[in-house]
């Protein structure tokens, strides 16, 4: 497996949006493209972020689940709608890691 971390640092004001645009409409999406939310967090020292781990099966899976959300006109339509007051996430940072033996999670 691997394991995808996205940091979104979020426009200042735009967390409300992000937890409402996740909750109502883009868990449903990213399931439908296969793709399986493991965890989020926001940062514990007020820094404007939201954390979340998703799992694939390999990257090009990966690549593929990304590539068809992307596309997806629901997706695109959500994304326009929920924007109307402005960007919600400034930018997005990835970190791709694969889990180590001694884990006390097993997959």
């Amino acid at each position: 497996m691997l394991y995808e971390l996205r940091i979104y640092h979020m426009h200042p004001g735009r967390m409300e949006a992000i937890h409402r645009r996740f909750n109502d409409h883009s868990m449903k999406l990213l399931a439908k493209h296969g793709m399986k939310v493991l965890d989020f967090w926001e940062n514990a020292d007020g820094e404007n972020k939201l954390y979340y781990v998703v799992e694939h099966r390999d990257r090009p899976a990966r690549d593929k689940s990304w590539a068809d959300f992307v596309a997806d006109p629901a997706w695109q339509e959500v994304k326009r709608l929920s924007e109307l007051d402005g960007p919600i996430v400034e930018r997005v940072e990835t970190i791709f890691m694969n889990r180590v033996p001694y884990s006390p999670v097993k997959s």
